[in-house]
């Protein structure tokens, strides 16, 4: 029993003894695969006032009232929805009850009318 008790204390000892001591300032990062760790922010971390990162994905409606910023009526605009709503027509497409049924209309200005009436209802913050 005391040997045991004994090499406990001697194993605690150690690997106390090895996390006390620190880590010289001039070694270099950690590296994974030859390459530095990154330090990740939590999300929602960035300062206001500056534009996102290219990672961070934003609410989709936040997504279609950027693409209010486009001219109306022009292709530029429905490029914008179809990056956030692929299309994907339909011909017997049902009336849109929600902004993504609006992909399934076949005519493009009836999908760009589709996208707006659904954006303009979004309130602005």
């Amino acid at each position: 029993m005391r040997t045991i008790l004994a090499l406990v204390v001697v194993l605690y000892s150690g690997a106390a003894l090895a996390q006390a001591t620190a880590p010289a300032d001039s070694s270099p990062p950690p590296t994974v695969g030859g390459k530095p760790l990154v330090q990740v922010q939590p999300r929602g971390s960035t300062p206001k006032g500056t534009p996102a990162p290219k990672g961070e994905h934003l609410s989709i409606a936040k997504r279609l009232l950027a693409c209010q910023d486009i001219d109306d009526g022009t292709k530029g605009r429905l490029d914008c929805y179809d990056a956030i709503f692929p299309p994907k027509p339909n011909p017997k497409a049902p009336a849109a009850k929600g902004v993504a049924d609006c992909r399934f209309s076949k005519e493009e200005d009836d999908r760009l009318t589709c996208f707006n009436g659904f954006a303009d209802k979004i309130p602005k913050f």
